[in-house]
C-alpha cells in the first residue's frame, strides 16, 4: 500500500511539475524557469542535508554526484525548450522513456538485459517516431511537432544519464545527498550569471508557477526513493504514468487535443514504459 500511495504521488507531483513548466517557459524562458525552480529546490534541500551531515562516501562519489545534476538541470532546460514548441500530451510521455534510457545505459555499462526489455525499448522508438510523425489536427500557435519531439528525446536522453547516475548513489547517500548536486549546479550554473547579467526574468504570473514547481520536483523525487524502499516495480509503474496524467490535465486545463496517431503514439509509449517497469 505504500508503495500505490507513494507511487501515486511521484506521477501526480511530476505531472503536475511538466503543465507548470509548459506555461512558465511561454513567459519567461527556459533558462529563467530553471533557475528560479533550482533556487528554490536548493533552499529546500539544503537543511536535510546539513541534519545529514557529510557521509564518507560523498567525496568517492562525486563523479556521479556532478553526472547526477548536471544531467538533471540540462534535462529540465532542454524540455522547457521542448514545452515552448509542442503539446504537453506528445512531450510528456516521451520525457517518461528515462527509465528505459537508464536501462539501456546499465547494459553499455555492462549489465544484461533480457530479449523482452530490448524487443520493449525498440517499440518505445516506435512510438517515438509515430508521435513526431503524426499530423496533428489543432496546432498551438507557433508550434514545432518535430523540434518539440527531438528537444523532448534529448531531455530524455539527459535524465535517463542523471537517472542512472542517481540510482548509482541511491543506495550509498541519504536522499538530500542524492537531491542537492541538481539544486546546486542549477543555482551556480544558471540562477548566479543570469542574475548578474541582468537576464533573469519572473512575472507576477510566473512567481507562483516557478515557486511550486521547485516544491513538485523535490517531492517527486522524495515520494519516489520512499515507495521504492518497500516496492520498486509497483513505484516504477505508478510513477511512469505521469506521462498520461499529464496529457489529461493538458487537454481538460488547456484544451491541447491531439490526432489520431498523435495518441496511438502517446499510448504506446506509456504501454512500453508501464511494461518496462513491470519487466524491470
Amino acid at each position: 500500500m505504500i508503495s500505490i500511495v507513494f507511487g501515486l504521488g511521484t506521477a501526480i507531483f511530476f505531472a503536475s511539475s511538466s503543465l507548470m513548466s509548459s506555461r512558465a517557459v511561454k513567459v519567461i524562458g527556459s533558462a529563467s524557469s530553471v533557475a528560479w525552480v533550482m533556487l528554490i529546490g536548493l533552499a529546500l534541500t539544503l537543511p536535510f542535508t546539513f541534519a545529514a551531515g557529510i557521509p564518507d562516501e560523498v567525496a568517492p562519489n562525486t563523479g556521479w554526484l556532478l553526472t547526477a545534476g548536471a544531467g538533471n538541470v540540462a534535462g529540465i532546460l532542454v524540455a522547457g525548450l521542448a514545452f515552448r514548441v509542442g503539446k504537453v500530451g506528445v512531450i510528456a510521455p516521451i520525457l517518461a522513456t528515462e527509465g528505459a534510457i537508464a536501462a539501456v545505459i546499465a547494459a553499455v555499462l555492462g549489465e544484461s538485459v533480457a530479449p523482452i526489455v530490448a524487443f520493449i525499448l525498440l517499440v518505445i522508438v516506435g512510438g517515438i517516431v509515430l508521435s513526431a510523425t503524426a499530423p496533428d489536427p489543432e496546432p498551438l500557435e507557433h508550434e514545432r511537432p518535430l523540434a518539440a519531439v527531438a528537444l523532448a528525446t534529448g531531455a530524455a536522453l539527459l535524465f535517463g544519464v542523471s537517472l542512472y547516475a542517481a540510482g548509482r548513489l541511491s543506495g550509498e547517500l541519504p536522499i538530500a545527498w542524492v537531491l542537492l548536486p541538481a539544486r546546486l549546479v542549477g543555482t551556480l550554473a544558471l540562477f548566479v550569471p543570469l542574475l548578474l547579467l541582468r537576464r533573469l526574468r519572473i512575472t507576477r504570473g510566473t512567481l507562483p508557477l516557478v515557486v511550486a514547481m521547485g516544491f513538485t520536483e523535490v517531492l517527486g523525487f522524495v515520494c519516489y526513493a520512499i515507495g521504492a524502499q518497500y516496492q520498486v516495480g509497483v513505484t516504477s509503474v505508478l510513477a511512469s504514468q505521469f506521462a498520461p496524467i499529464a496529457a489529461v490535465m493538458a487537454y481538460v486545463l488547456f484544451k491541447e487535443r491531439l490526432g489520431r496517431l498523435q495518441i496511438v503514439g502517446v499510448v504506446i509509449l506509456v504501454l512500453a514504459v508501464t511494461a518496462l517497469a513491470v519487466v524491470s
